[in-house]
């Protein structure tokens, strides 16, 4: 089963990733991933992405496409694999499903842990760091015992620019754009399964389940 996991920044897709991993027997392959260790590793498409990068540009479609084969063709993602970080836009949703349909495969099914945007800026800016270590804390899913102090070693605590949330605001209205075309792609391929993921972890990893478990016995529950 190829598995596409959608979500905005903050909606918890590595958590569920996992969870998805374990279930199924099959990778998390995060995009993410794969070019850094290509990037380590100097491969050939490695170091063709990097060009790119040092450049200033964005790595095209095509590229990463290639990393994905390569990655799809080991042992273990014989049976399917999850992919995270790719597509991010309608354009690569349509190229992966070329790439696919040329080798006979379709993606079985596209998960959209949906977040609305203000529940999304609220998660990503409580993040503050430790000054002195780096330790880290959430406002309300992991406070400090003393707001504003490192539990661990009584330094203060501060919050990045980027986690400000006018600066999350700014970078999820493009993000979501994107996002949210992607989802259509799959709506209209018929791929598409909705969870909310505004309800706890547990409940997220329950329905994502029942809605592989519907695609597997080929019954709609589509969104």
């Amino acid at each position: 089963m190829l598995v596409v996991l959608l979500g905005a920044p903050g909606a918890g897709k590595g958590t569920q990733a996992a969870v998805l991993r374990d279930r199924l027997g099959i990778p998390h392959v995060a995009t993410g991933d794969l070019f850094r260790t290509a990037l380590r590793a100097a491969t050939p498409i490695g170091l063709e992405a990097k060009a790119y990068m040092d450049a200033g540009q964005l790595v095209p479609d095509d590229v990463t496409i290639r990393m994905l084969e390569e990655r799809l063709g080991r042992p273990d993602a014989a049976a399917g694999a999850i992919l995270d970080g790719f597509p991010r836009t309608a354009v690569q949703a349509r190229a992966l499903d070329a790439f696919l349909a040329a080798r006979g495969g379709r993606v079985d099914a596209a998960l959209l842990i949906d977040v609305p945007a203000e529940d999304l800026v609220a998660r990503l800016s409580g993040r503050w760091i430790c000054r002195a270590a780096g330790h880290p804390y959430h406002a309300t899913m992991n406070p400090p015992r003393v707001a504003g102090t490192c539990d661990l070693d009584g330094s203060p605590l501060y919050q990045r620019d980027d986690d400000r949330p006018e600066t999350i605001r700014a970078r999820l209205a493009s993000q979501l754009a994107d996002l949210d075309a992607v989802v259509e792609h799959y709506r209209s391929t018929g791929a598409l399964r909705t969870v909310d993921g505004r309800e706890p972890i547990g409940e997220v990893s329950a329905a994502l389940g029942a809605a592989l478990e519907a695609v597997a016995a080929g019954t709609s529950g589509r969104a």
